[in-house]
């Protein structure tokens, strides 16, 4: 399920994958408290759980940012499992504006608003940087 990419999604396949890692890598170390402070609080409340959930979700996001870069065969498998997974964590973004919580500089209720946002521009990036987005449509015309 491979399809061809222009330079330009190539480019932008690399980027997200390597903020991806980035990110990851935050989970473990310098952003930590950030991301725990992004679990839902929905979710059991205990200190181990939801370090847990931060490390686990660490080390999720450095596979998928490797996965972007390096499995190019299978890009648009690997596409569309990170924009589902852009769908799974999006509660936790909810979660943070309905609740108020400050994190990653989102310390007003209309800075953590507006990045609901972004969420639909991650998905349609990993969809489209990818060529999964151009193989669903495809699917979607036969």
């Amino acid at each position: 399920m491979s399809t061809e990419t222009t330079k330009t999604q190539k480019v932008f396949r690399i980027l997200l994958g390597s903020l991806m890692t980035l990110a990851g890598v935050g989970h473990l170390t310098f952003q930590r408290d950030e991301f725990q402070a992004q679990v839902p609080n929905w979710l059991p409340t205990e200190p181990a759980f939801i370090d847990f959930v931060v490390l686990a979700s660490g080390v999720v996001e450095i596979l998928f940012g490797l996965s972007m870069i390096f499995l190019v065969r299978h890009k648009v498998k690997v596409g569309l499992a990170l924009a589902l997974f852009y769908v799974l964590i999006f509660p936790g973004n909810i979660s943070q504006y309905t609740n108020g919580i400050d994190a990653f500089g989102l310390d007003t209720d209309g800075k953590r608003f507006i990045r609901l946002f972004f969420q639909p521009v991650l998905i349609l990036w990993a969809l489209w940087s990818t060529g999964a987005l151009k193989s669903l449509l495809k699917k979607g015309t036969k």
